[in-house]
C-alpha cells in the first residue's frame, strides 16, 4: 500500500479521536460539577487502577501497557480540567 493511503488513514482515525476526546472532556466537566456539587473529591485512586487494569486487558497483548499509559494521560488531562472547574 502507499504511504500516503496509511496517511489518510491515519488522519481520518485521528478525527474520529479528536472527536471522541472532546466527547470524554465534555462528560468530565459533568462529572466535575457533579463533584463540585456533592463535594467529591476530583481523584480517585481506587477508579482510575481499576479502570487501567481494565484498559490493559481490553487492549491485550503488546499493545497492553501502552493502552494503560494512554488512559493514565487521559485521566490526568481529566483530572486537571476537573480540578480547574471545581476551584473555579
Amino acid at each position: 500500500m502507499d504511504m500516503q493511503i496509511y496517511r489518510k488513514q491515519i488522519d481520518a482515525i485521528d478525527d474520529e479521536l479528536i472527536r471522541l476526546f472532546k466527547e470524554r472532556m465534555s462528560v468530565a466537566r459533568d462529572i466535575a460539577l457533579y463533584k463540585k456539587d456533592h463535594d467529591l473529591p476530583v481523584f480517585d485512586a481506587v477508579r482510575e487502577e481499576e479502570k487501567l487494569a481494565v484498559i490493559g486487558e481490553k487492549a491485550g497483548g503488546e499493545l497492553g501497557p501502552y493502552a494503560r499509559k494512554l488512559y493514565a494521560l487521559l485521566f490526568e488531562l481529566s483530572r486537571a480540567y476537573q480540578e480547574g472547574i471545581v476551584r473555579g
